[in-house]
């Protein structure tokens, strides 16, 4: 395994722990859009085995995980209302507006919205904090992180690569159930 996977690769560690002596951080962040307030790639080197290694690590707040499977359920249940149901897929026209969605995407959309408050008001979906390991990637081992934080930063990351390589890591086992932004708005 170590010799396809370059997160096991001496040279590859090394790289990246200089990276990481040059900045006040225990990790280096992923260049990728997908990085926000609530989500982060990032890699940092630990102990796999008795040998070190390369962590590919992604973390995120537990209210985007539960938003997403809120979502994905969601769609499930217009999959299983719509007969020919296709996930919709945003798509910019040529001046880089929003094509209008078509009369069944805009009423799959629609349905999708009435299941997410149902599915919310009824608390079917609840997430806790985890960590998924995976040591068959393709580089090093992957880390899927959902911590029950307000927002994942630079101090929320180094306190887990910390407690990770620690051995110290405590995550909260108690299950949560969040709702839609929109409405946390409409009470204000």
């Amino acid at each position: 395994m170590s010799a396809q996977n370059p997160g096991f690769d001496a040279a590859e560690i090394d790289k990246l722990k200089q990276k990481i002596a040059q900045q006040k951080n225990d990790f280096v962040l992923v260049d990728t859009d997908d990085n926000n307030d609530e989500y982060k790639h990032f890699r940092f080197t630990g102990m796999y085995e008795g040998k070190e290694v390369i962590y590919d690590a992604v973390i995120y707040t537990l209210r985007l995980h539960h938003a997403s499977e809120v979502y994905e359920l969601a769609e499930h249940k217009a999959a299983q209302k719509f007969p020919n149901f296709k996930p919709i897929k945003f798509q910019e026209d040529e001046n880089g507006d929003l094509r209008t969605l078509d009369n069944v995407e805009e009423e799959i959309g629609l349905y999708i919205a009435e299941m997410i408050d149902d599915i919310e008001d009824e608390e079917l979906v609840k997430v806790q904090e985890h960590v998924d390991m995976d040591n068959g990637g393709e580089y090093g081992i992957g880390l899927d992180i959902g911590l029950n934080v307000e927002e994942v930063d630079d101090m929320v990351m180094n306190k887990f690569v910390h407690d990770f390589n620690e051995d110290n890591l405590k995550l909260d086992d108690t299950l949560y159930s969040f709702v839609s932004d929109e409405e946390e708005y409409d009470e204000n």
